[in-house]
C-alpha cells in the first residue's frame, strides 16, 4: 500500500481512529489459500484469534460462498462466533477447559482438542453424552522450536501447550497397564510450531513430529498442522507446503488441516489515525489519537515497528519524528519515522497490516475510545464504484459495560 492507495481510500471518509479492511485483499488471500486446498485436498480453517471481523465472514466461508472450511477457536466465545457467523467446521483448543467451558463447547465444536490426557479423561464422558458427533484430538509438542519470538513460540522451553513425547508415551503405558488404550476415542493430533514463517520451517517440524510421534500417526484420521503459515506473503514457497501436505496425507492416510489467522488477512487492513500535537523531546514526538498499548498491543509485545504509508526509516527523509499514543504510559511509543515535511496537527496517517492481531486485542485502557471498524471495496478498473462502510463504532458504553 502506498500514498496513491491512501488517496484512493480517502481517510477523510472515515472516523479517526478506524480500522479499515480491504475486501479485495481478503478475497485475494482466500484465493491463494484455496489453491492449497484444491492442489492437496487439505482443509483450511480461519484462526479467529488472528482475525475475527465477522462482517467479512461471507467473503471467506464455504457456507456462504467462500472457500474456507471453518474456524478454529480458543474459547467458547470464539467457537460460538464461528458457529453463528462463519459456519462449516468449528475446531476448538485451549490449554485448559473448565466445566463451564466444556458445557458450552460440546454444543458448538466439531473437533475438540485437548492439551493433556488428564483433560481428555476428565471430559470424555461429557463429549460422549453430547448427543452430536464430536471428533477429539490431542495437541502434541514435538519439542522442535521454530519461533523467533518467545511470546509466540509454542515450543519454547517451559511452554505449556502440547503433550511432550515422553509424557505421551507414559500416558499410553499407564493406560495399557490398566488394560486400556489411551488413544481410544482420539481421532487426530494437532501441533503448532510456526509464527509468520515459510514452508521450510514446516518441513523441519514435520520431520520432528514423525521422529517423536510417527508410530501413532497411522492410527489417526486427521492431522492438524496448526497456524503460523505465512501462505499469502509474497515469495512464500507454496509448492513446498503442498508437498508437505501430500507427503503426510499419503504416508499416513490422514486428512490434513491448517489453521492460519494472519495469512487470511495479511496486508488487508490499515489503522487510520490523526496527529493531535507535535511536542519536542529528544526529537519531535507526534502525539496520535490512537495508542500502541490500547489499539495495537502487538507493537509492544512482539515488539515491532509497523509500516506507515508515506513514511521512511529514521533519517531516510527530511524530517524524523517519534510516534506516540495518547495513553498515560511513557512506553506507549509506536516507533520512529521520517517524512518529507514536518507533520502538523490534523494530518491523517495510516498504519499498515492492522487487520490481524490488532482488532482482536484492543482494550479500553485509560478509557480510550476503541477504533471504529470499516470495510472498503476499491474502485473497479474504470475508477468507479469504490465502496466505504463503517460497520461498527464504539462509544462510552464499550468502556463502561466491560467493568462494573
Amino acid at each position: 500500500m502506498d500514498s496513491k492507495y491512501l488517496q484512493q481510500l480517502d481517510p477523510t471518509r472515515f472516523p479517526s481512529p478506524c480500522f479499515v479492511v480491504d475486501e479485495a485483499r481478503i478475497e485475494a488471500n482466500a484465493a491463494i489459500l484455496d489453491t492449497v486446498q484444491r492442489r492437496t485436498g487439505a482443509k483450511v480453517l480461519l484462526a479467529l484469534k488472528g482475525f475475527a471481523m465477522w462482517s467479512l465472514f461471507p467473503l471467506l466461508s464455504r457456507a456462504h460462498g467462500g472457500v474456507l472450511h471453518g474456524t478454529c477457536a480458543s474459547s467458547p466465545h470464539e467457537a460460538r462466533l464461528g458457529r453463528e457467523e462463519f459456519g462449516g467446521e468449528v475446531h476448538a483448543f485451549a490449554a485448559g477447559y473448565s466445566d463451564a467451558d466444556m458445557a458450552e463447547l460440546v454444543t458448538l465444536a466439531d473437533h475438540l482438542l485437548f492439551n493433556s490426557f488428564a483433560q481428555w479423561d476428565r471430559f470424555r464422558s461429557r463429549v460422549a453424552a453430547a448427543g452430536r458427533p464430536i471428533e477429539c484430538g490431542i495437541r502434541i509438542n514435538p519439542e522442535h522450536s521454530e519461533g523467533a519470538v518467545a511470546i509466540y513460540n509454542p515450543c519454547s522451553p517451559g511452554s505449556r501447550p502440547g503433550v511432550r513425547p515422553h509424557h505421551f508415551e507414559a500416558a499410553l503405558a499407564e493406560a495399557a497397564a490398566r488394560g486400556q488404550d489411551a488413544l481410544d476415542g482420539i481421532s487426530g493430533l494437532h501441533f503448532h510450531t510456526l509464527c509468520e514463517q515459510d514452508a521450510d520451517a514446516l518441513d523441519r517440524t514435520l520431520h520432528a513430529v514423525e521422529a517423536r510421534f510417527g508410530a501413532h500417526l497411522s492410527r489417526m484420521k486427521w492431522l492438524n498442522f496448526g497456524g503460523g503459515h505465512h501462505v499469502t506473503r509474497p515469495g512464500y514457497d507454496l509448492d513446498l507446503l503442498c508437498r508437505c501436505i501430500d507427503r503426510m496425507q499419503q504416508k499416513y492416510g490422514v486428512q490434513v488441516y491448517i489453521e492460519p489467522g494472519e495469512a487470511v488477512a495479511l496486508n488487508a487492513g490499515v489503522l487510520l489515525c490523526t496527529v493531535l500535537d507535535v511536542v519536542q523531546a529528544d526529537m519531535p514526538v507526534a502525539i496520535l489519537d490512537t495508542s500502541a498499548a490500547a489499539h495495537m498491543p502487538d507493537v509492544l509485545e512482539m515488539p515491532y515497528r509497523p509500516g506507515c504509508i508515506g513514511s521512511g526509516l529514521p533519517g531516510e527523509k527530511a524530517w524524523t519524528c517519534r510516534f506516540a499514543g495518547k495513553s498515560c504510559p511513557a512506553g506507549d511509543v509506536i516507533g520512529e519515522y521520517s517524512f518529507d515535511a514536518p507533520l502538523q496537527p490534523g494530518d491523517r496517517l495510516a498504519f499498515l497490516d492492522m487487520a490481524i492481531y490488532s482488532m482482536v486485542k484492543t482494550t479500553t485502557f485509560n478509557g480510550l475510545q476503541l477504533p471504529a471498524i470499516a470495510r472498503y471495496r476499491p474502485a473497479g478498473a474504470d475508477g468507479r464504484g469504490a465502496r466505504r462502510e463503517v460497520v461498527r463504532s464504539f462509544g462510552y458504553e464499550a468502556f463502561k459495560y466491560r467493568l462494573s
